[in-house]
């Protein structure tokens, strides 16, 4: 969103804010910049427990209908890569997951707690 003075403010829900190394992550800004590729139809960021970082920056990404997948380290890689240079590096994704589609609530909005549900472990050392 751009204010009446030309500045630029990323609006998103406090409770989807992720604290990355002390580091605040705004979700939508990191979201806005992967949803830039056009093999993504969609995607959401949310901060999952991370031993070292307390969060970590975590993507969730739908591919575009069509888009062919390719091993899963590749895809990751390619979306961490076009994150590079456009966003600073505590705000990029630790982890880039594939799904088929993102849960959602009657109102269609995404549940990211969901999300956190399924991909909580993800950091987590043995």
């Amino acid at each position: 969103m751009v204010d009446e003075q030309g500045y630029v403010h990323i609006v998103g829900r406090d409770k989807d804010l992720v604290i990355s190394g002390g580091y605040n992550v705004y979700p939508k800004e990191v979201e806005q910049v992967i949803d830039e590729l056009d093999q993504v139809a969609e995607s959401a960021v949310i901060g999952l427990p991370h031993p070292d970082f307390g969060e970590g920056v975590t993507a969730v990404v739908v591919r575009q209908q069509g888009a062919t997948p390719r091993e899963d380290q590749l895809e990751e890689a390619a979306v961490i890569n076009h994150l590079d240079g456009r966003l600073a590096k505590y705000k990029q994704p630790k982890r880039v997951f594939f799904v088929d589609e993102l849960p959602r609530n009657t109102m269609g909005k995404v549940q990211k707690n969901e999300l956190r549900k399924q991909f909580n472990d993800t950091y987590r050392t043995p």
